[in-house]
């Protein structure tokens, strides 16, 4: 299982690198680069292990990752960012990115409600990725490399990087995707059986927070370099993405019942950490100082402890 996170991270960062060297040479601009193949890509370990979960006939760990990166996000990488260093909301992500995530949230707990996710459901969510990406490359391409979002950084995206080399990174890191992706869904369900709880459970805790392992070290070295906007851009952009792209693969590869915790418990918490994540921001300075931050970390850890250790709130018969 180590191996395959391992191999995830390292694969994701070769991945993307490819990928960004390869349209930087056909002429595509940095803030485009970044709005897509780096957002794409940086999104591709949470996507790819949804979908080998589905493909393996363990949907509901691929919706628990999804859902628990989430919760990760907003309470773990944040929480530990915020501790680092204050974190500013910029006026942009209030007004653009997070309406953008709240109504994702809305549409997919839409979608979870019935306890059914439907191929034609995956369908729509996944439509609504490209929409989204396509919508923000098109804002991005109007704005100064100065206003673009940060989701960003300048290493992400290499100047003039040899083709040849470019697609070798490409596709050696894509193999590395698929078999670590692969190797982390085997090492997922033997853990599940071992430990004697839910796939859900496992993806919602240990595979959860190994594929935000990226957010949670890009968001606290921002943070330590004072770069505020790409901690809180990073997390806000990924959350989008899984619940656009991650949480639609199982419903369109394996489409049937969702665990009613998920519907019941975790939906309703992530949707209870976002919104005490905005309620802390929203102060006169929009910042998230070190003491809410460890607030954050608190939430995330009492989450992680109860799934694990109080039988009736992980939903396992007494």
């Amino acid at each position: 299982m180590i191996v395959g996170f391992v191999a995830l991270v390292w694969g994701a960062d070769r991945f993307v690198y490819g990928a960004a060297g390869l349209a930087s040479n056909w002429g595509v601009s940095r803030i485009v680069i970044g709005l897509t193949v780096v957002a794409f890509g940086t999104s591709a370990p949470e996507m790819l292990v949804s979908a080998m979960a589905a493909l393996a006939g363990s949907g509901e760990m691929g919706v628990g990752n999804a859902v628990g990166s989430n919760i990760t996000n907003v309470t773990l990488v944040l929480g530990a960012a915020a501790v680092v260093g204050p974190l500013s909301i910029h006026s942009r992500l209030l007004r653009r990115e997070i309406p953008i995530l709240f109504l994702a949230m809305a549409v997919s707990g839409f979608f979870l409600w019935d306890g059914n996710l439907e191929r034609y459901e995956g369908l729509i969510l996944f439509a609504g990725l490209i929409a989204m990406v396509a919508w923000l490359a098109a804002q991005g391409a109007k704005e100064s490399a100065a206003d673009a979002p940060a989701a960003l950084e300048d290493d992400d995206i290499p100047s003039g990087l040899p083709t040849r080399k470019a697609v070798l990174l490409f596709v050696v890191g894509l193999v590395c995707l698929l078999l670590g992706s692969r190797v982390l869904v085997w090492g997922a369900v033997e853990l599940a059986m071992r430990l004697g709880v839910s796939e859900l459970v496992v993806g919602l805790t240990v595979v959860a927070l190994g594929t935000s392992l990226p957010e949670l070290a890009a968001s606290v070295a921002a943070s330590r370099r004072g770069e505020q906007d790409i901690a809180v851009g990073n997390v806000v952009g990924s959350n989008i993405f899984n619940l656009l792209g991650v949480l639609a693969l199982p419903g369109i590869i394996a489409p049937g019942e969702v665990s009613e915790m998920v519907v019941k418990r975790d939906f309703p918490i992530m949707l209870g950490a976002t919104l005490l994540l905005l309620f802390m921001a929203l102060n006169e300075r929009n910042e998230i100082g070190k003491k809410r931050g460890i607030t954050l970390v608190v939430v995330f850890v009492f989450y992680f402890v109860l799934l694990f250790g109080w039988p009736d709130f992980a939903g396992i018969p007494g």
